[in-house]
């Protein structure tokens, strides 16, 4: 697989693999599958987004055939290989989450299995539809996977899965919550925050940072990192202050990439970002964080404070927190 070469592998998109990392070795993964833009949706939101997610009548997903025809893959994908648990799974609209660990060492590399689920899923709609579909018709050439290490929190994964048509759903039936100002504590400060707040809750949260002491050798790591992330659906926190960080967010923008954006002024009290962010923000692509006063100190000084709310924010799990405001 193309995907095991890093030099080579740096520079495809959503062909990104842990550099190192032994996908024949018993791990946990969040892994996504990506629909084809031309192949029909898998479904559709039902339910209301302001009833918690568990409860009767709460979002959810109905789906079509393609998508029970994914689920049921899904179900029999351990009895094909018992070895692979699949410990949660959400079927969306137009994209598949998958919570799974291999259980012992593989004869083969991860990429293998998935390649097998997928042709699974493609017999099932084949079967339905009385014609030959292939699984490059239906899903994005690849996948993306995010190594779930054991001391990770498993609920944190399992439930941030599982509430994917709730955070949907909210920006469907609820768009205006993502165009206006709203506070959060973080620590023993308040903030202003505009945009997506569920990004505050992805448990797949890194900063974006780059020092002057880095090689060029460490830069390029950390920038194959920080794409793996962004293109497996984490979210890159930073202020993006130098050309460096800067050139990272617009690589990870061409590849869907999601952000918390920290600013070093005040909101304005009639604050509207720049169409470019603001389209961001309506997407749900984007949050952006501000001091409700301003940092004082040099230009130095008030990029630690900015990098350093990044790293706290990276590092903090908010889906227990109760400051929103």
């Amino acid at each position: 697989m193309k995907c095991e070469n890093y030099k080579e592998d740096f520079i495809h998109s959503y062909c990104r693999r842990k550099r190192g990392h032994d996908y024949y070795s018993p791990c946990r993964y969040h892994i996504i599958l990506k629909k084809q833009p031309g192949f029909e949706r898998f479904g559709r939101i039902v339910g209301d987004a302001n009833i918690p997610p568990g409860n009767v009548g709460a979002a959810e997903m109905e789906w079509n055939k393609y998508g029970k025809a994914i689920n049921h893959a899904l179900f029999n994908l351990s009895h094909q290989f018992p070895f692979l648990k699949v410990y949660q799974h959400m079927v969306m609209p137009d994209h598949v989450h998958i919570f799974l660990q291999v259980k012992e060492r593989s004869e083969k590399h991860l990429g293998y299995y998935i390649g097998q689920l997928k042709g699974n899923i493609a017999k099932n709609i084949s079967s339905q539809d009385k014609r030959e579909i292939l699984g490059e018709e239906i899903f994005q050439p690849n996948y993306t996977d995010k190594i779930i290490y054991w001391g990770r929190d498993f609920d944190i994964i399992y439930q941030y899965i599982r509430e994917n048509p709730h955070r949907l759903a909210m920006r469907i039936q609820y768009p205006e919550f993502f165009k206006r100002i709203d506070e959060i504590k973080i620590g023993d400060k308040t903030y202003s925050i505009y945009g997506n707040h569920f990004l505050l809750q992805n448990p797949f949260k890194s900063q974006v940072v780059i020092h002057r002491r880095n090689s060029v050798e460490e830069n390029e790591k950390l920038e194959y990192e920080w794409l793996r992330i962004a293109e497996g659906g984490g979210v890159l926190v930073s202020p993006f202050i130098s050309m460096a960080e800067k050139r990272i967010r617009d690589l990870a923008e061409k590849e869907g990439g999601k952000f918390i954006l920290i600013q070093s002024e005040p909101f304005s009290e009639l604050f509207k970002p720049a169409k470019h962010n603001f389209d961001l923000c309506s997407d749900g692509k984007l949050l952006i964080i501000a001091p409700n006063e301003a940092w004082s100190g040099s230009f130095r000084e008030v990029c630690l404070e900015m990098n350093k709310l990044a790293e706290e924010i990276s590092g903090r799990d908010f889906r227990t927190s109760s400051s929103h405001g």
